[in-house]
């Protein structure tokens, strides 16, 4: 991730008492920079040297310090490892690389109108919405999520959607630096859990929904929604914007202690709603009422009723940050979703042909009744389940595919380091499968076989890895881009 041109400078004794951490070693020593991977490290780095499952950063402390590193970052464990440089210890060194990094860089966020986007489902389009909004009104905006993270017009891509905090607040120093007028960005409930955001401050804080999604990592629903509702406090944010349609979201407005700006698809009392969603092939006519009873009419290029939740979200905080009505309505023709989300694959063909990163249960119902909504023939849908996460909702993914298609292929996503076989296992569990419902393990395969059941009208959806360009198979990546698979298979019955 690239660094701001703008020297910084601290010593370790300062470093260690924003932190309110013990320091060991020369309290002068100047820190110029910060890195969490020994592979990352420049000279005058402090590294941060954090506990993981499988191993400690501190084990990777020596490389780090022949790279450059002056200082280290770390828990009591960890300190016992490092010799030669002075050690900052933490009883938390997540909670304190975020409170480091972002007095380390000056605060950068509070510098942007930073807006963070949270939920399970439509983080990536309403930001990616909300990020061509402002970059079209004239504002150079950056963007940080799964897709891609963009400063102004650099594209990177992303490894994760968030970073880790020396890395996001690094990335908005930069975004600063360049004149950024705007940062847009998704957050995750495992950022919010591990602290890659600690020591942040958005302008506007958005929950779109919660679903069934990261069981592995939160257990229960109640412990993933208390980490999204993490952010939504005043030490994060100024502003909540809530989806009300859902059942968390309602639940997050009232406990709260932010000013909230509900939306709703369906309620006319939220702040921002729709008057009407005029349907047609391209997409919609939609009006919008909004704050102050602002109207905001215009043509839009959507399909699905969970990407009008997502418009109208990305609408609500364009408007709150300053952009003219009249601007927005102009600018909704030319808007376009996420890649990936319900992202269309044109060849000529006399079916609709679709990708979408559908990876939750209310995800894959979603699209699955969008592409009901494009068609009156077959819907054709093709899914697998990732291997080494959350394994109780491959059932409920199993039983919404049935649900929501006329013919079901199941097939491999990412197995990662499990079976396939035994994910596929899971996701047909309780599952009585029917003459339109098929099992077929390599992803290849079953897209093929999905377009060759393909009559004009139908509609072909490939869920689950979206954007993703890899399939990951007994810890391995190979090159795999359902776009291109999809279009392939066309080609190839033509």
């Amino acid at each position: 991730m690239p660094r701001p041109i703008e020297e910084f400078k601290r010593t370790v004794e300062s470093v260690a008492a924003i932190a309110n951490a013990t320091l060991t070693g020369d309290i002068a020593t100047v820190v110029t920079g910060l890195s969490l991977s020994s592979k990352d490290v420049q000279e005058g780095d402090l590294f941060i040297a954090l506990p993981g499952e499988n191993a400690h950063g501190a084990d990777f402390a020596a490389d780090a310090i022949a790279r450059g590193a002056v200082a280290v970052l770390t828990d009591l464990i960890g300190s016992t490892k490092i010799h030669g440089v002075p050690v900052i210890i933490s009883d938390n060194p997540r909670r304190a690389a975020g409170v480091i990094s972002a007095w380390f860089y000056s605060e950068p966020m509070r510098d942007l109108y930073s807006v963070g986007v949270t939920g399970t489902n439509g983080k990536t389009t309403v930001t990616t919405l909300l990020h061509q909004i402002m970059s079209a009104a004239g504002r150079d905006s950056g963007l940080i999520g799964t897709v891609e993270t963009r400063i102004g017009s650099e594209i990177l891509a992303s490894k994760r959607t968030t970073p880790e905090s020396n890395d996001l607040q690094a990335l908005s120093a930069t975004m600063r630096e360049r004149h950024m007028r705007n940062l847009v960005m998704e957050v995750s409930s495992h950022a919010i859990a591990l602290e890659r955001i600690r020591g942040s401050h958005f302008a506007v804080v958005a929950f779109t929904n919660l679903s069934q999604d990261h069981l592995d990592f939160h257990k229960t629903m109640e412990d993933y929604f208390a980490a999204k509702a993490k952010l939504f406090s005043f030490e994060f944010a100024d502003l909540a914007v809530i989806n009300i349609d859902d059942a968390y979201g309602v639940k997050l407005a009232a406990q709260t202690e932010l000013p909230v700006m509900s939306v709703s698809r369906h309620d006319t009392t939220a702040t921002w709603h729709f008057v009407s969603i005029s349907h047609d092939y391209m997409g919609a006519h939609v009006a919008i009422r909004g704050s102050g009873g602002i109207l905001i009419e215009g043509k839009v290029q959507l399909h699905g009723g969970y990407n009008f939740d997502n418009l109208l979200m990305a609408v609500a905080i364009a408007n709150e940050s300053g952009i003219d009505p009249i601007d927005i309505a102009a600018l909704l023709p030319n808007l376009t979703g996420a890649a990936g989300r319900l992202e269309s694959v044109r060849l000529g063909q006399n079916f609709t042909a679709l990708v979408d990163y559908a990876h939750s249960p209310d995800a894959v119902a979603r699209v699955l009744s969008a592409a009901r909504e494009m068609t009156d023939k077959k819907v054709i849908a093709v899914l697998g389940c990732g291997g080494d996460r959350d394994k109780t909702k491959r059932p409920i993914m199993g039983q919404e595919l049935v649900a929501g298609s006329d013919v079901s292929i199941f097939t491999s996503d990412n197995p990662r380091s499990e079976n396939p076989e035994s994910i596929l296992k899971d996701m047909v569990s309780g599952l009585t499968l029917g003459e339109n419902s098929s099992v077929v393990v390599d992803r290849r395969e079953a897209i093929a076989l999905a377009v060759a059941n393909a009559l004009p009208g139908d509609c072909v959806v490939i869920l689950g890895k979206g954007h993703e360009t890899g399939q990951e198979i007994s810890g391995v990546k190979h090159a795999f881009d359902d776009r291109i698979e999809l279009a392939r298979a066309i080609e190839e019955l033509a």
